[in-house]
């Protein structure tokens, strides 16, 4: 099933927000419970389409979590014997990804200009947030814990995919074309749709455009990757067993440890369990 913990290096030290915690998983049920919820986000709530193992198991699961970080948000006044994670993030460092098989992401962009930045680079997905702790910050942990790991390895660039929910670019052709047209990553990282899933993201001509609304539009991750000064990819992607349409996003860390570092991170402690 690949539920293992991957092996650290370093000892991520656990963040404490009142009733939650945030932390990398440590063992196999920790994984297990994250797999837990992406499973409930992704194919109850988002309708993606379960395998038949996937289903009998409800647990969301692919090849590349045996090797990955999983962070987790923990609420510890319901964790009776068992972690009960509300939000978590699947993180794999370049230096993980080239021991073994390679980035997800690969699955759909052609990777090998960014791949050419030198120094650590870190894709995220898999990020899910249970329903009833969206109002809670949970969301605002994850980007601190994130923040912390960044430091903790010297990421110098994040990236992944994110999702538009459905598989139909026309409905969505207004915001691919704003990201497009105004938020294109730079040429030498840019990566880029592989041919056979390639979607064209220019769908709708710049002139013309609200820009400000046009964001607001947006989903709400994609939104937050923006905000931190991200870029987009060429090209997007329509995964139909998610029922999603993806595109790339490229963050550099400077801009998530400026505003989620650990300054910010100890002074806003206690306001952000509330």
């Amino acid at each position: 099933m690949g539920s293992r913990v991957a092996r650290q290096d370093h000892a991520f030290k656990p963040l404490d927000f009142t009733r939650f915690q945030v932390r990398l998983a440590e063992t196999t049920a920790e994984v297990e419970a994250a797999q837990a919820l992406r499973y409930r986000i992704f194919y109850e709530e988002m309708t993606a389409v379960p395998s038949p193992e996937a289903q009998a198991r409800r647990l969301d699961f692919d090849s590349y979590d045996p090797i990955c970080d999983h962070l987790l948000v923990i609420d510890l006044e319901r964790s009776n014997g068992a972690p009960n994670v509300v939000g978590t993030y699947r993180l794999l460092r370049r230096s993980v990804a080239e021991a073994h098989w390679g980035f997800y992401s690969a699955q759909e962009y052609d990777l090998s200009l960014l791949l050419e930045y030198p120094g650590e680079i870190l894709e995220v997905g898999r990020s899910c947030v249970d329903p009833a702790y969206r109002p809670r910050g949970v969301m605002q942990m994850l980007w601190r814990g994130l923040a912390e790991y960044v430091q903790l390895y010297d990421v110098e660039v994040l990236f992944g995919c994110a999702s538009f929910p459905g598989t139909e670019p026309d409905a969505m052709g207004r915001s691919l074309s704003y990201l497009h047209h105004f938020h294109l990553a730079p040429e030498p990282m840019r990566p880029r749709a592989l041919q056979h899933h390639y979607v064209d993201m220019e769908r709708v001509p710049l002139s013309g455009f609200d820009a400000d609304a046009e964001f607001n539009e947006l989903p709400p991750l994609i939104k937050g990757y923006l905000r931190l000064g991200g870029f987009v990819g060429d090209g997007a992607v329509v995964d139909r067993q998610f029922n999603t349409t993806d595109v790339c996003m490229i963050v550099r860390t400077d801009q998530v440890t400026e505003k989620y570092g650990r300054h910010y991170r100890r002074s806003g402690q206690e306001s952000a369990g509330a």
